[in-house]
């Protein structure tokens, strides 16, 4: 397993990897013992001892999905966050961040999917009543470019995005 100085230079690693170290990373920050983060654990309803912490900081034990939620809920933060990569993982904020870029991306691939089979739906529509289809292209050239002069005015350079 890499060593210290690797991961806290926030080398990609597997999940449960990096939510070991950031369990240590999370508990040094908040000057807590392996003790305090154990008692915060077993209050929330996540049975685990002081030592088996240590295990787990020291990559002596695995962590299994359980107890993640458990470290996650104590250190108050998102489960994707806390088995990110440590160094982003400890930048909330960048975290936050790049959830908003995948969500985004997510978003936008879904309406570029629903665009193509809107497309496609009426494409084969128009290929059953070919007399209308010179009409219906030009209604959706003009839609789309009313569309897009809405986007520019919103989106364009000149806004305040």
């Amino acid at each position: 397993m890499p060593d210290d100085e690797d991961t806290s230079a926030g080398v990609i690693l597997s999940g449960e990897e990096n939510a070991a170290v950031r369990v240590k990373l999370e508990r040094e920050k908040r000057g807590w013992s392996t003790t305090t983060v154990s008692d915060l654990l077993n209050e929330a309803g996540f049975d685990m001892n002081p030592s088996a912490v240590w295990r787990i900081e020291n990559r002596k034990r695995r962590i299994n999905l359980d107890e993640a939620i458990g470290f996650a809920e104590v250190f108050g933060v998102p489960l994707t966050n806390f088995v990110g990569p440590p160094r982003l993982a400890t930048m909330g904020r960048a975290m936050e961040l790049i959830d908003g870029v995948v969500a985004a991306y997510r978003a936008s691939h879904r309406a570029n999917h629903e665009a193509r089979e809107a497309r496609d739906r009426l494409d084969a529509y128009l290929a059953d009543h070919p007399d209308i289809r010179e009409e219906a292209d030009v209604m959706v050239s003009n839609a789309i470019a009313t569309e897009m002069t809405k986007i520019n005015e919103e989106y364009g350079p000149d806004s305040e995005t």
